[in-house]
């Protein structure tokens, strides 16, 4: 789109497509056009090219890891302008996204509780303006869970739990709601998710794969041919 942008009689050949592997000295793609076009698109281009292909290599890492025991979701902490990019990126790589803003799903986290008084209040005052709307509640103590348990709600937090918490929380969970979706978050990452994986829980998400995903090292190298102008 940058180089179309540029030159509509561009000529951009893509030679890997989207979730393809690729490992260094292959071609991603070949750009057949006058070199001042190439050149002015290309930082532009490869920005974005080196970021999203970042996304996506970070979260195919964690979707190899867990091996499909569990959905790898992204978060909504994404850089402004390019959320929808971003989470592309993160599907791209074989994850799943968690809500795009706030108007898609209600997700009630601690400054809600602060606010509303309890996690009872909260979910009373979200059920009362949008009854039909998936809610899903943060927790951190078993004295949250057991409050939370009895509410109409869709899917539990389990935020910043170890490993043996989760389990007693999943068990206690699937035995009052086998219907209430269990996802995990908090300080997941590569050396520490196959482990939280085998928790039983539905999904984890994982902040890591936007914010801290690093770029890969995507070049572009021009190459003079006799039909293209200088």
């Amino acid at each position: 789109m940058i180089f179309k942008e540029l030159d509509e009689k561009i000529d951009f050949q893509i030679k890997l497509n989207d979730g393809d592997n690729f490992s260094p000295g292959m071609t991603i793609a070949t750009i057949i056009g006058p070199a001042s076009v190439c050149l002015k698109g290309e930082r532009t281009a490869l920005n974005f090219l080196q970021h999203l292909s970042g996304i996506a290599t970070l979260t195919r890492k964690f979707v190899d890891t867990t091996k499909g025991s569990v959905k790898i979701l992204d978060t909504r902490k994404t850089l402004p302008g390019l959320r929808i990019m971003e989470k592309y990126a993160v599907r791209t790589g074989g994850g799943h996204n968690h809500r795009f803003g706030l108007y898609d799903m209600v997700l009630i986290k601690n400054n809600h509780i602060e606010i509303a008084g309890s996690i009872t209040k909260a979910v009373a005052k979200v059920r009362k303006r949008r009854k039909k709307a998936f809610v899903e509640v943060e927790i951190k103590t078993f004295e949250e869970l057991k409050e939370t348990l009895p509410l109409k709600i869709n899917r539990v937090m389990l935020d910043n739990m170890n490993v043996n918490q989760i389990k007693r929380a999943v068990e206690i969970i699937r035995q009052a709601n086998p219907d209430i979706e269990i996802e995990l978050s908090g300080g997941m990452n590569l050396s520490n998710i196959k482990e939280f994986s085998n928790c039983g829980v539905d999904f984890i998400s994982v902040g890591a794969l936007t914010h801290s995903a690093p770029a890969i090292d995507i070049a572009m190298k021009l190459k003079p041919l006799g039909q293209c102008e200088p």
